[in-house]
């Protein structure tokens, strides 16, 4: 197989290599390793601990999975581990069906995700309307926000439900026992990130946030809950593969949840893909983008790892920081396993309400308030979407969300092309089939002759008007030239009508002649039951020979007479 045919699922890191990494590349690779891993070591933690498990998951994520997807990845810049946007669903599956049920979903998804890569569906994610996709990321972004208000107001709830609304309630009913530590903590957190970010945008806001936070705990001994006192710390090595418990009901039963996974991957890691190019000028592969990300959750599931994707903020930090190769992702992710082995005894006195401030934040971020009201005042058809898919986001389900906002998108797009297609009656507009329209044109046409011209692709949400083209009244016609030399597409059900309108014309003993099908129309039509010449049907080059057909025809009927 010659190169040209490999590229599609060949990683970027190998176009690299093949064409030359020198010490310069490096020196600028591991700064911004460096950069992107101090961004990313209280980042992991928080992730894991929102998504309802232990810190020490979103870091061994982060190392397992932004090392694989950097090496095995299509795009030269994706910086990969664990992302907000994958918070509800981990969460709900852990409820539900434990981590085990977490780590064989993961698995499911990343077979799934491997395969859609393989079947180079990677190009089919562009399609994704961006109303869906804004209403789902701002729908999760206030799931994961609402997460954080238990450790923010420092509440001692014992469970918390995951459903929203009731939440919610539980939240309001503990309300009273907020403690002003906790509080005044996960304030000053984010109020140090949100200055960080506007006087000196090149610090580590969310480093320094936690750090400073975990060393006032620890030398004023602050009465709030830490990692420690939650959790004993983590483990400073990375653990070892396990194989989680296989059954067809347990399969059946996580399959909605990893389909919504590697939706989620898939989607995530392309659009990160895509900020990638646009602030590097580069271009990635998208099929080659999926097989990573499918072996890079298979790996992190066996070692216990949360689901991955491409993160964009820490990609796009990274571009920032001086990144050239992918090499600076796998750097990111050996240097947070450094900080793992280097600094787990003194995770145990980062303190939890920081870390909620931290992703309060990173909610606030993710939560595409611009986009969000821009599209509120796009079409209806665009809000409708939006607003469904947020709903459903947050009040129900991430899968029946997705399920919801494809399907309205689906109906809008439909709605929109059968306004778009236009069955006109006589000779107003000109079509490529035809010479430029002159004056004398009309007057061409026989008066006992009925012209009509359809203006775009015939498809099932628009075969209605095609077949009312023969209930205008009046009377009969010698003849009908339909002209389709505008028509770029006919489905099955534009193919249908079609032969609804010829055995009406059959019926009455009315000629259809049919002028200027491209390619494929005339495709379609071939293989149904409508090419019978020999019964009223004529399919003829353009206009001119159909008005050529119809006098003679006209001439034929009268001899025969």
């Amino acid at each position: 197989m010659n190169a040209t045919r490999q590229a599609p699922f060949l990683p970027k890191l190998w176009t690299v290599l093949r064409e030359g990494y020198r010490p310069a590349d490096f020196r600028h690779d591991a700064m911004a390793g460096l950069t992107v891993a101090i961004v990313a070591l209280p980042l992991a933690m928080a992730l894991a601990i929102a998504s309802g498990t232990t810190p020490d998951k979103g870091l061994v994520t982060a190392v397992v999975a932004g090392f694989l997807i950097s090496a095995l990845g299509g795009s030269r810049f994706q910086i990969g581990g664990p992302t907000g946007a994958f918070i509800p669903v981990v969460y709900t599956v852990i409820a539900t069906h434990g981590y085990d049920g977490l780590v064989l979903a993961t698995l499911m998804a990343g077979v799934m995700l491997i395969a859609a890569g393989l079947l180079k569906t990677g190009t089919l994610m562009r399609f994704m309307p961006q109303p869906l996709v804004t209403g789902f990321t701002s729908g999760i972004a206030v799931i994961i926000a609402t997460s954080q208000l238990k450790d923010a107001l420092g509440l001692d709830v014992a469970k918390v439900p995951a459903e929203f609304l009731p939440k919610l309630r539980v939240l309001a009913a503990h309300l009273g026992e907020t403690d002003p530590w906790a509080l005044g903590m996960a304030a000053a957190s984010v109020a140090l990130i949100a200055g960080l970010r506007r006087w000196a945008p090149r610090a580590p806001g969310f480093l320094l946030a936690v750090l400073a936070a975990a060393g006032a705990t620890a030398l004023w001994q602050l009465p709030v809950d830490t990692i420690g006192s939650r959790f004993g710390g983590i483990p400073s090595s990375l653990p070892m593969p396990h194989w989680p418990a296989v059954s067809v009901d347990r399969l059946v039963a996580l399959l909605p949840s990893a389909l919504t996974i590697a939706f989620l991957a898939g989607i995530e890691s392309l659009l990160s893909a895509v900020v990638a190019d646009g602030m590097s000028g580069g271009k990635h592969r998208p099929n080659t983008e999926l097989v990573a990300q499918g072996i890079t959750n298979t790996a992190s599931a066996l070692v216990g790892g949360l689901p991955a994707t491409g993160a964009i903020a820490r990609t796009a930090t990274s571009i920032r920081s001086g990144a050239r190769t992918p090499v600076a992702g796998m750097l990111h992710a050996l240097l947070v396993l450094a900080f793992m082995l280097v600094l787990a005894p003194l995770a145990r006195y980062v303190p939890l309400p920081a870390l909620a401030g931290v992703l309060l934040v990173v909610a606030w971020n993710m939560s595409e308030r611009e986009h969000f009201l821009h599209t509120l005042r796009a079409p209806k058809g665009d809000r409708a979407v939006l607003l469904a898919t947020f709903a459903t986001t947050v009040l129900v389900d991430l899968t029946f969300a997705i399920e919801v906002g494809i399907v309205i998108a689906a109906f809008v797009f439909m709605a929109r092309m059968a306004d778009v297609v236009d069955v006109q009656s006589g000779l107003q507009l000109a079509g490529p089939d035809d010479a430029p329209e002159d004056l004398t044109q009309r007057a061409r046409v026989p008066d006992d002759v009925q012209v009509y011209r359809i203006n775009g692709p015939l498809f099932f949400g628009a075969t209605g008007r095609l077949e009312s083209v023969l209930d205008d009244g009046g009377k009969a016609p010698r003849a009908y030239i339909l002209r389709m030399g505008q028509v770029p597409l006919v489905d099955a059900s534009g193919a249908h009508a079609l032969k609804t309108v010829y055995e009406r014309c059959r019926a009455r003993g009315i000629p259809l002649v049919i002028s200027g099908l491209q390619a494929q129309p005339r495709r379609t039509l071939s293989r149904l039951p409508l090419s019978d010449h020999g019964a009223g049907l004529h399919l003829v080059r353009d206009f001119e020979a159909a008005l050529a057909l119809v006098d003679q025809l006209a001439t034929d009927a009268t001899a025969a007479s």
